[in-house]
């Protein structure tokens, strides 16, 4: 969640931006606009503990680029949460927006916070002090925040109750990833994982890869990790054959149980000593010769150091920053298909955006519906993505950036601002 063995996601993010940037002949000026956040304030939240004391934690919220419309991220709860992961998750959500051809720009927040060591009552009261402190730079025409890391639809309810007291009206629109009784949107819970299959599925049909005879391996067991195992069951009748979370691993070459080892999970803290599998670790799980690979935990996982032992066919980035740019260049020279975080994690994002519309128009659309509609959008983006990478001769990532820097800068400049 926060940097990884001294590696600044910041940097790599704008590592990342300065090579499509090159690659697109942007201007000097434009460069040094896009490079930065336009936005970003810093809170100081005092709240008042179940034991009575006074604790005071640091919050952020960066508005990265509004160019395309309003901004749009998670915000976490997270102990180990830094100005510059925050700055690059905000960075990674303006192109995220962007690739997948959403009226929307990037932003995100945080809060260095241990919420696992917090009751629902101070979680509350913290969730409250966020939008209290921050409130002044959201709303659902000038950004609108999700739930991320440790954050969940009742804190993002808590969150928009605050914000509506606070604007005299009810808002629902303020926030995405709320509960469906406060206009929430059918398809939420599973749409990160969703839409990245739809774009594996594309990806199988370009490689030429069965997927009802492939196996997968997913690294981190969370939301998104844990529908990825078990839609890729159900959706393609993928083999899953390994999944890890922070606490280990299982692995069985003849298949597992993605639903029986969520259950697991929920019962004991961790997916390791399920019932029927061998241990596998968080390293060895990167390295294992699969089809498709999921990393879906943290940052920087696939480096210089073990990208050359990678063996996945398709790479999956359901997480946020897992490879390195030392990485991305191995994996290309090895052949090896990266569908990068920013495309390949967008169902969130993408669905969240749904959610604002039916907000907006007091109207909800069907779980099938969200699933034709986000199909849609993945598909559209995957296939333009890939056409900018033949176009280009580059891999998905670079082509991914020049995709969604390009609408970025145009919108940019037909406003003016450079």
């Amino acid at each position: 969640m926060a940097e990884q063995k001294g590696v600044n996601p910041f940097a790599i993010a704008q590592q990342q931006f300065d090579e499509a940037a090159e690659l697109l002949g942007l201007e000097p000026a434009m460069r040094a606009f896009l490079r930065v956040p336009m936005r970003e304030l810093h809170v100081t939240l005092p709240v008042r503990m179940d034991d009575g004391r006074v604790k005071v934690f640091q919050g952020f919220r960066v508005q990265y680029n509004d160019a395309r419309g309003p901004t749009k991220g998670g915000i976490r709860f997270h102990p180990e949460e830094t100005i510059d992961t925050v700055r690059a998750l905000a960075a990674w959500m303006t192109w995220k927006c962007s690739v997948v051809d959403i009226p929307l720009g990037g932003g995100k927040g945080g809060v260095i916070c241990n919420p696992k060591n917090m009751s629902a009552t101070e979680l509350e009261r913290l969730s409250r002090a966020y939008v209290e402190a921050v409130g002044r730079i959201l709303g659902p025409e000038k950004d609108v925040p999700a739930p991320d890391v440790y954050t969940t639809p009742q804190i993002m309810a808590w969150m928009m109750d605050e914000y509506s007291k606070l604007a005299g009206h009810n808002a629902f629109g303020v926030i995405t990833g709320k509960p469906l009784a406060l206009g929430g949107s059918a398809g939420r819970g599973d749409a990160t994982a969703r839409g990245g299959w739809y774009t594996v599925r594309e990806a199988a049909n370009e490689l030429g890869l069965d997927l009802a005879k492939a196996t997968v391996a997913v690294q981190g067991y969370g939301n998104a990790g844990s529908f990825a195992a078990i839609l890729g069951k159900e959706l393609f009748g993928c083999r899953v054959v390994a999944v890890t979370d922070t606490q280990g691993g299982v692995m069985n070459q003849d298949g597992l149980d993605p639903k029986a080892i969520l259950e697991h999970k929920k019962r004991t803290g961790s997916v390791a000593g399920t019932p029927g599998t061998q241990p596998i670790s968080n390293e060895e799980i990167l390295e294992l010769p699969v089809d498709i690979l999921w990393p879906s935990a943290i940052e920087n996982v696939i480096t210089g150091a073990n990208a050359g032992r990678v063996k996945a066919k398709v790479v999956a980035e359901a997480a946020n920053g897992p490879t390195t740019p030392d990485a991305d260049a191995i994996l290309y020279k090895n052949g090896i298909h990266v569908i990068p975080d920013f495309l390949c994690n967008a169902g969130g994002v993408t669905v969240s955006y749904f959610e604002m519309v039916q907000n907006f128009n007091h109207f909800y659309w069907t779980e099938k519906q969200v699933h034709e509609m986000l199909d849609k959008k993945m598909t559209d983006a995957y296939h333009a993505v890939l056409a900018a990478s033949r176009r280009h001769k580059v891999h998905m990532r670079l082509a991914a950036y020049a995709v969604a820097v390009q609408r970025v800068a145009e919108a940019v400049k037909l406003r003016g601002w450079v």
